[in-house]
């Protein structure tokens, strides 16, 4: 029988059909110490973003020999080491195209929030604050969308954008334009420039320093709105905080942080900054998907 490990939840649908098929299915979050030993008796783990996969359980993994499979349910494979689990004979896999519509809607939901305060509003409403004249708020159609990155959840918000009738650009690493894409590829500075609304859709790089700091900022509009639901790693906080703070930026949509749970008091008070908990790919339907992806991962591998 083959053991899976899912350490932080699966959809149950996912466990039901997996075990209608004879794996066992074990749904447990364990602390990095305590992972390193368990890790040894099962077969594939799948994880989220709140389990770490790092040389030193890899390690443990590889000497038992019994794991073949890490699973990230989810886009970003940031917090496995990747290569050194394939060097290790483990292969690795994520759910590219499950939580794309989920996180683009999160993204777009930001957007809404900071342009018509729906957040701080909601916040003073509550306090028994009647503040109409302070919401004087923006219309996001004919504003410019920057798109920072073009993968399928950049694709996947561009495509919501145009038809709020906001004007997308966008801008990767790569430089490279698919021919599918409608949109206008424009450098960085160019695209810093030029945006109402900055939306970051890029994976972090390990080793790198932040891809929006001080100096990335300062490029930007005056009274620019920044929307961040990729990877917390991306941005210097302090830097954003300055920013909102000194009124060079007008708010922040903010899903991912560089530390989670996020701690930064500057950030979370900051009442230009809607916040959510990482919950991109929190939907229903989002964990559904993924679960049949991870499902597929299995059965291609053990079958």
């Amino acid at each position: 029988m083959y053991r899976i490990l899912a350490t932080d939840g699966m959809a149950k649908s996912a466990v039901a059909k997996l075990e209608s098929m004879g794996y066992q299915v074990v749904q447990e979050f364990y602390e990095p110490d305590v992972l390193k030993e368990k890790v040894k008796e099962f077969d594939a783990i799948v994880v989220r973003s709140a389990t770490k996969v790092r040389v030193p359980i890899i390690d443990a993994a590889a000497e038992a020999g019994r794991l073949k499979l890490i699973i990230r349910g989810g886009v970003g494979v940031d917090n496995i080491d990747v290569d050194y689990a394939r060097s290790k004979g483990i292969l690795v896999e994520n759910t590219p195209n499950a939580s794309s519509a989920s996180v683009a809607e999160l993204a777009i939901g930001h957007m809404f929030s900071l342009a018509r305060f729906i957040g701080i509003a909601n916040v003073t409403m509550r306090e028994g604050k009647w503040e109409k004249k302070a919401y004087k708020g923006i219309e996001l159609s004919g504003k410019t969308l920057g798109i920072i990155g073009i993968g399928r959840i950049a694709r996947e918000t561009a495509k919501r954008a145009a038809a709020l009738g906001m004007r997308v650009i966008y801008t990767n690493r790569s430089g490279h334009k698919p021919e599918y894409d409608p949109f206008e590829r424009v450098e960085l500075d160019e695209l810093l420039a030029q945006s109402d609304f900055i939306s970051l859709h890029m994976p972090a790089v390990k080793g790198q320093p932040p891809l929006i700091g001080t100096a990335q900022i300062a490029k930007m509009k005056d009274g620019a709105f920044f929307i961040n639901t990729s990877r917390g790693a991306l941005v210097d906080e302090d830097a954003l905080c300055d920013a909102l703070e000194s009124g060079k930026l007008a708010g922040a949509g903010i899903d991912v942080y560089q530390e989670e749970p996020c701690k930064n008091q500057r950030l979370i008070q900051n009442p230009k900054v809607s916040l959510t908990p990482h919950v991109g790919g929190s939907t229903r339907e989002a964990q559904n998907r993924i679960g049949e992806e991870i499902v597929q991962h299995i059965i291609h591998t053990f079958q």
